[in-house]
């Protein structure tokens, strides 16, 4: 079968080796038989591989009956508003995310404008399972239309949340890193659109990656020099899909996207303090930054649907995790890398000091992420038994362990797609949070 991970989120795989068209006609049609009548819109991130399995992609919705709506290339969370914005019934985005350029895949949405529910997302995998598709006959297959200007929306509902006036007036320097993905365009319209003298990398959405395009500090190493050379306020880093935002200071210090998430919400929170959604695994820095602007912090499991669905639940002004990923539910349900970028030249805007200094200000915790071979998945029994070694934490079992102290956490849960446990722990200390780590992680791998 080659490299193929199939889950309730959507597919991905290695192109030519586990991933091929007939796969992706499959899955577009099991989805697509799932979906309620009306057109299913299609957009894709920009990976050279896009065009063969767009045309997979067509086939196998048009066959279900369901009309087409070609977006193109375009960024994850545009796609996710276009749904509600032309009352679709579903999309998908032909997106591998942060992946490297040999892989590809499938992004299902419902009508809603938010990623599948894990229940719909099995739905999808069972007729999969059952080769049972709803195919139409002649006389009702789907039609195929292009949409024109896909982004013009998503735009000005993110404009619309920012104070425009006061951004254009600084005329900030801003260095934008596209990683020649689907919201290089669009992040780079918009920062235009804001009064930013810009500098452009990756601006064409064309695949071909000159980094791994997971924007983490180990794969952005020419951009410090670059953001301190042409003297930027700011350094926005998006990975090819644009659902996440990585950001650097005036400095060019990578400061991390788990600051993403905090920077919207020092701004958005001054304003309207409300509930804020993030997900288990997320720095506490959200639940210092919002306690201290009057607002509240609910934890939901991993995954983009817990946050969204979370968000509803209670209402919430502002959600996302600590990936680079902010949802702002006035633009979408959708992480939303523009979203983040309008609202941290805001805060620039509003508050008149250079971004290191508000980095600066932020709480101090540092944040280990390690991850543990296993070949078992883990037990109710294996995390009680865990849970029972630190009686003085407070214990979460949703997703996963998380246990929580005043000064530290950690957070393990088994992967959906490796054979591996993941530990994330947190601390004021880098040692106290790599020992609580190891300590977690042996607990659950010890023969």
């Amino acid at each position: 079968m080659g490299v193929r991970i199939a889950s309730v989120s959507g597919l991905r795989g290695l192109v030519g080796d586990g991933l091929d068209p007939m796969v992706v006609a499959e899955f577009a049609a099991a989805y697509a038989s799932t979906c309620q009548p009306g057109p299913i819109l299609v957009g894709n991130d920009g990976r050279s591989s896009a065009t063969v399995f767009e045309h997979a992609v067509i086939s196998g919705v048009a066959a279900t009956g369901h009309d087409v709506l070609l977006a193109g290339t375009l960024a994850t969370p545009t796609l996710g508003l276009l749904v509600r914005e032309r009352a679709a019934s579903g999309a998908i985005q032909i997106s591998a995310s942060h992946n490297p350029p040999e892989y590809n895949g499938l992004k299902f949405f419902q009508r809603e404008g938010m990623v599948l529910s894990p229940e719909q997302g099995r739905d999808v995998l069972r007729r999969i399972e059952e080769r049972n598709y709803a195919w139409a006959s002649v006389q009702n297959l789907g039609r195929i239309a292009n949409l024109r200007d896909p982004e013009f929306e998503h735009r000005a509902r993110v404009l619309g949340i920012v104070d425009v006036d006061a951004i254009r007036a600084r005329r900030f320097r801003v260095v934008l890193d596209g990683c020649h993905g689907g919201g290089a365009r669009f992040g780079a319209n918009l920062l235009r659109d804001l009064g930013c003298e810009l500098v452009t990398l990756g601006a064409a959405a064309d695949g071909l990656y000159e980094r791994p395009p997971e924007p983490t500090v180990e794969n952005l190493k020419q951009i410090p020099a670059i953001v301190k050379a042409v003297g930027a306020d700011v350094g926005f880093v998006q990975d090819p899909d644009a659902d996440r935002l990585a950001i650097l200071d005036d400095s060019g210090r990578y400061i991390g996207e788990e600051c993403t998430l905090v920077l919207s919400a020092l701004r958005l929170l001054k304003d309207r303090p409300g509930v804020v959604v993030a997900n288990l695994s997320t720095s506490r820095m959200i639940d210092d930054v919002a306690h201290s602007l009057g607002s509240s912090v609910i934890r939901s499991p991993v995954g983009e649907y817990h946050v969204v669905r979370a968000m509803l639940d209670n209402q919430a002004v502002l959600g996302g995790e600590g990936n680079g990923g902010v949802i702002d539910p006035r633009v979408g349900f959708v992480r939303d890398s523009f979203v983040a970028m309008a609202v941290t030249l805001d805060l620039l805007a509003t508050q008149k000091v250079p971004l290191s200094k508000i980095v600066d200000r932020l709480p101090s915790y540092k944040m280990v992420k390690t991850k543990f071979a296993t070949d078992r998945p883990i037990t109710a029994e294996a995390l009680d038994h865990v849970r029972e070694q630190f009686p003085d934490a407070k214990a979460d079992l949703r997703d996963g362990l998380r246990l929580d102290w005043d000064q530290r956490w950690v957070h393990v849960r088994g992967s959906n797609t490796e054979p591996i446990i993941r530990v994330i722990s947190e601390a004021t200390d880098a040692a106290i949070a790599q020992e609580l780590a190891q300590r977690v992680g042996q607990m659950l791998t010890r023969n």
